[in-house]
């Protein structure tokens, strides 16, 4: 049977297959540093060489930050868009690292070897396992399997500026019947998933003056107003005795769960227990009434991401502040209008501002929610591709995170996402030792090869 020849030719070529990514996880592509400017160029035209070396017709696409490498290949079939990005995170603190973030080295760990680098998780491990079951196929078989498009972003890690400009730009050229974006992961480290909802994002940071300049509090404290008790009580306000967000209109456009997902996620057993418990934590905050999975994946939040006002360094200053500071952000689902509920916060939050004191606001970034439709036959074909390879039963699950460009596939291209992703929880994506398990590496590739053989 071809497909098992496919099979065969993966589990034969990891040592190539993890040569290949260890050449691109020592480049330090890390877009939000200007420093790394000539590497995230570099580590596009890596990957440039390497889809040529399989047959495409690639190229990297200048941008007004770092490069978009966009391939088209292959013919026949259903015609699909896979993405992913090359970019890295910062290192800092670069002494919390057991080596050199960018010299990749396979090491033991509690489960097996782990690919211990920066982006080995995150995401030029996820990446590279779609293109190797791509390699694995085309030895095989001589040929690509049907009509695909590759896109790979330099700039995800440092907010996509330049990716709705050039989306719009080359729509013609990204257009496909279905998005497949590898940047999640399994469920509870074991189970094989398919991620259908994404929350959006909305940051915002406020800023209270009250007095032209801090005060000492012996002569002005209990008759001039302290910034920092104005932003406390609303801060407290934000949510009521029962978790739910108080700002009016805030949970318009969010829908409840359909009957078919929410079965599924009862069937998880998820321990929620040891998801806290991991952190130090035992009681579940949130709506009450609210199941955990539905907490995380499911409904809208507003947490208070960090709060400053007069003096904070060491020892002791009995000073009345003049401005106090808080960001706010919000995981929105469903259909909440990102922003519509930024102007609805802001008026909330003036009413609650006394005559004496004024208040100015800063928008850091409005994304919506992105929700997957699952009646393309793609899903179904996917959930039983990775529990051939996996051993155990696919479920569609949320996502407690943000991947805008899933929803930006919908809008800005008509054309429906499919995230699923082999990262496990403990990959420290973001943090010092970032790694990603040569299991899920391997096994990764595999599964690709067997929904690829699905479809096409």
């Amino acid at each position: 049977m071809s497909l098992d020849a496919v099979l065969k030719r993966i589990d034969d070529e990891i040592p190539a297959a993890l040569d290949r990514l260890f050449d691109l996880l020592r480049i330090p592509s890390i877009s939000t540093d200007p420093a790394f400017r000539a590497d995230c160029a570099r580590a596009a035209d890596w990957l440039v060489d390497d889809l040529r070396s399989l047959g495409f017709a690639a190229a990297a696409h200048a941008t007004p930050g770092h490069p978009m490498v966009v391939a088209q290949g292959g013919e026949g079939g259903p015609h699909l868009l896979f993405y992913g990005h090359y970019d890295v995170q910062p290192v800092d603190p670069l002494s919390l690292w057991d080596r050199d973030p960018f010299d990749p080295e396979l090491q033991g760990g509690a489960r097996g070897k782990v690919i211990r680098a920066r982006g080995a998780s995150d995401d030029k491990g996820q990446l590279m396992t779609f293109l190797e079951a791509l390699r694995a196929w085309k030895a095989v078989h001589g040929t690509l399997p049907c009509r695909l498009t590759i896109f790979l972003e330099g700039e995800e890690e440092s907010g996509s500026p330049s990716l709705m400009p050039f989306m719009r730009e080359h729509a013609d050229a990204l257009r496909s019947d279905l998005a497949l974006i590898c940047d999640t992961g399994l469920f509870q480290d074991t189970a094989p998933a398919i991620v259908t909802m994404l929350r959006g994002l909305l940051g915002e940071e406020i800023v209270i003056r009250a007095a032209s300049k801090d005060l000492h509090s012996g002569m002005f404290g209990g008759l001039a107003r302290n910034p920092i008790h104005v932003l406390s009580k609303i801060l407290a306000d934000m949510h009521d005795e029962t978790g739910r967000i108080t700002i009016p209109g805030f949970y318009d456009g969010v829908s409840e769960l359909p009957e078919a997902i929410r079965a599924q996620w009862q069937n998880l057993a998820f321990d929620h227990a040891k998801f806290l418990g991991d952190v130090g934590l035992s009681i579940p905050a949130g709506e009450q009434d609210r199941t955990p999975l539905e907490m995380i994946w499911s409904r809208p939040t507003a947490e208070v991401n960090g709060v400053t006002g007069g003096y904070t360094g060491d020892g002791f200053k009995t000073v009345l502040p003049g401005e106090a500071r808080a960001k706010v952000s919000f995981r929105l689902v469903g259909q909440q209008d990102p922003l519509a509920i930024r102007e609805a916060f802001r008026d909330w939050v003036r009413a609650r501002v006394p005559a004496d004191c004024e208040v100015t606001f800063e928008g850091h970034g409005a994304s919506p929610a992105g929700t997957m439709g699952i009646d393309h036959p793609a899903f179904e074909a996917a959930r039983a591709a990775l529990a051939a390879e996996w051993g155990r039963p696919a479920s569609y699950v949320g996502c407690g995170g943000s991947i805008p460009i899933a929803g930006y596939f919908k809008t800005e291209l008509g054309m429906d996402a499919m995230l699923l992703g082999f990262g496990r929880d403990d990959d420290q994506i973001h943090s010092p030792n970032e790694k990603y398990d040569l299991e899920c590496f391997h096994k990764g590739i595999r599964s690709w090869a067997r929904l690829l053989a699905r479809l096409a």
